[in-house]
């Protein structure tokens, strides 16, 4: 099988990545790297080899000979190479943008703050509690989602923009898996709620959830 995905059943980064290849219609192979395992399995020298900065997830395409790393490159190289049946970003310059701009509001500003290793480093260089860095990772999530459910009142439809999928709705959904992981009250966010619920209809998304990849506990 010439695509191949390395990642974690839990990382929201490699949940983005399944949901986008399921809904190209996508057959790859899917590598579990263990981040808790083994001292952490992405820093193994084999892994190293993928992905020098020993995070997930890792992408191979050996048709292509390219490795990439990076969920957003990741996607957007798929939507480039395979169009159909679901483009995810339109051809339409200023909509482009501003389904980035939603996807990278949760990318790029509220995942990483509640990111595992991040998590770690607090406990370990600032001796905060398990239940402290809980909290931390609530309220980013939180007031991140506060900020999108505001935006999303004056484009969403039955997804995030009007009633295609896009690239901000595979961004979204891992977010709130991860939201709910922490307790967030999603009462405060209908809308997002109400996108959520109808992508999970979707059996793209299903397949993606964490709880039904193979290396699931």
């Amino acid at each position: 099988m010439s695509l191949k995905l390395y990642g974690y059943w839990r990382s929201s980064a490699t949940y983005r990545v399944r949901i986008a290849m399921n809904l190209k219609g996508l057959e790859y192979e899917y590598i579990p790297v263990h981040l808790a395992q083994d001292g952490g399995q992405q820093h193994q020298e084999g892994y190293d080899r993928l992905n020098p900065a020993h995070l997930v997830p890792t992408f191979v395409d050996d048709d292509e000979d390219i490795i990439l790393n990076q969920s957003m490159s990741i996607i957007e190289y798929l939507d480039e190479r395979y169009r159909e049946p679901c483009p995810l970003l339109p051809a339409h310059a200023v909509e482009r943008a501003r389904i980035r701009a939603l996807a990278q509001d949760i990318a790029c500003d509220i995942q990483p703050l509640a990111n595992l290793r991040v998590l770690n480093r607090l406990q370990e260089s600032f001796a905060v509690s398990t239940e402290q860095t809980h909290h931390w990772a609530k309220q980013w999530i939180a007031q991140g989602f506060a900020a999108i459910e505001r935006r999303l009142q004056t484009q969403a439809g039955r997804y995030c923009f009007d009633f295609d999928i896009s690239l901000a709705d595979v961004c979204l959904v891992p977010q709130v898996y991860n939201a709910k992981r922490f307790d967030v009250d999603m009462s405060q966010f209908p809308l997002i709620s109400k996108i959520n619920d109808q992508c999970l209809m979707l059996e793209a998304f299903q397949k993606a959830q964490p709880e039904n990849q193979p290396d699931a506990p």
